[in-house]
């Protein structure tokens, strides 16, 4: 009985062996050992979310070049798709009508009995009948020579025209596509630049424009530093002044990617916008205005010209003089007045 009623006691030993033994394994030794989590990455200074906030307004910058030359296409081609189906139409009428023609010569040698009336002239007994008559005849086989040749002609041009047509419509869905995911990339990079900068508190961001001003004016001392503003003239054309006073009225208005005015601009619908009004039309894009457009030397550079600025000429401006220019910078600022050596100078083009 004794025996009986140590077995519990006994069972209760096993357990807490057991648990030792558990507690003691070296699953839960490496465990209680194992490295703490890596510290959090360091926190990026104010220079370097501006450095990064510019090269993501850049990338967007050049997709907007991208979706406004899309866009442009996508005008020229649809304007040409409609006026060749003008033309189309214009020739299946003429086709029509050359059919109705041709249609109307065969009904008259239907009712001759099938017999051509050249073949009539020469079974007739009349001597003059046949001397009258030659003359008309070969204007009749002229006119019916010409008839074909002008109904394979014109039957030859609506093929072409279809296939112009068709051509374009490709060209056409292919630039819609260019367009929306230039538009996407856009928007992309504006938001990642918009949440770098929403992410710092009220005072971050004020001392990040103030790094932003910063940045241009060491550019602009290193560029006037040249000795380069020596060198240049105020001096321009009337039509050149026309430009920089639509580009100066236009100060205060907001960046936005693809404007073209009156109330928004981007970089390179300022600048077209402003020589349209001048009377000289130039190309929508700063990379099509830096690839069109006649270049001129840093030293000849004269208020009106354009500044085109980074390597992949992603951003325009038009010179005013005394070392300025007149600019749409970017998404979340306005048309403004800067020193023209502010940015990275990849280049001058003169629009007249």
């Amino acid at each position: 009985m004794n025996r009986r009623r140590r077995r519990p006691y006994a069972a209760a030993t096993v357990t807490v062996a057991c648990a030792l033994a558990v507690l003691a394994s070296p699953a839960l030794t490496l465990r209680a050992s194992a490295a703490p989590l890596p510290p959090p990455p360091p926190k990026k200074t104010l220079e370097e979310v501006r450095t990064e906030i510019e090269d993501l307004y850049r990338q967007a910058a050049a997709a907007t070049d991208a979706y406004n030359l899309a866009e442009e296409r996508t005008e020229q081609q649809s304007a040409e798709i409609v006026r060749l189906a003008r033309m189309i139409e214009g020739g299946r009428k003429r086709i029509d009508t050359l059919k109705a023609q041709a249609g109307a010569t065969a009904r008259a040698q239907y009712r001759n009995g099938g017999i051509p009336d050249s073949a009539q002239l020469v079974l007739t007994g009349d001597p003059q009948l046949f001397l009258d008559t030659a003359g008309r005849l070969r204007e009749g086989a002229k006119a019916t020579t010409d008839l074909i040749a002008e109904l394979t002609r014109a039957q030859a041009e609506l093929d072409t025209y279809a296939k112009e047509a068709g051509d374009n419509w490709t060209k056409l869905e292919a630039d819609r596509v260019k367009q929306a995911q230039a538009k996407k990339d856009i928007n992309s990079k504006i938001d990642a630049a918009k949440k770098l900068e929403g992410e710092l508190a009220a005072e971050e961001r004020e001392r990040l424009r103030r790094l932003e001003e910063l940045a241009r004016q060491r550019a602009q001392t290193k560029w006037l530093g040249s000795g380069i503003l020596g060198e240049l003239t105020d001096a321009t054309t009337p039509e050149a002044r026309k430009a920089i006073e639509n580009a100066l009225a236009q100060v205060g208005k907001p960046y936005v990617w693809g404007a073209e005015g009156p109330d928004s601009f981007d970089c390179s619908g300022l600048t077209q916008s402003a020589w349209a009004a001048a009377g000289t039309p130039i190309p929508r894009t700063s990379q099509e205005q830096w690839r069109l457009l006649p270049r001129v030397q840093p030293k000849e550079m004269r208020p009106g010209d354009l500044i085109v600025y980074y390597k992949d000429a992603s951003h325009i401006g038009m010179y005013i003089g005394n070392g300025k220019m007149v600019h749409a910078p970017r998404p979340g600022r306005d048309v403004t007045v800067a020193g023209a050596g502010s940015m990275e100078i990849l280049g001058i083009v003169r629009p007249s």
